[in-house]
């Protein structure tokens, strides 16, 4: 997967500059992009508000991180560390049954 999104190569710690990475590369990934939209229901205009939604960015990390190849074609497009993008995902998503917190 070719990309034209640039990011810097710094790491970035914070989950919502992370989020916006995620969604800066699947707008420039058109197939991608309108297979999130496809499966979210979301219509593109909606997206720009939807960035200020918390279940709208667990929902579009679990699309990243539901398939490998993808997040990882993500983290090496924008030179995002695993772990970063990881730690997004477990900030805005619920926690699982093996996580222990029930």
């Amino acid at each position: 997967m070719q990309s034209n999104f640039k990011t810097s190569k710094h790491l970035a710690t914070d989950p919502q500059e992370t989020a916006i990475a995620v969604l800066g590369w699947l707008a420039n990934e058109p197939d991608m992009f309108s297979r999130f939209l496809a499966l979210t229901g979301v219509e593109p205009a909606q997206v720009r508000n939807a960035i200020n939604d918390p279940g709208f960015l667990a929902g579009m990390l679990d699309f990243l991180m539901n398939h490998e190849p993808t997040a990882v074609a993500f983290c090496q497009t924008t030179g995002t560390a695993p772990d970063t993008l990881t730690a997004a995902w477990r900030h805005f998503s619920s926690p699982g049954l093996d996580s222990g917190e029930y």
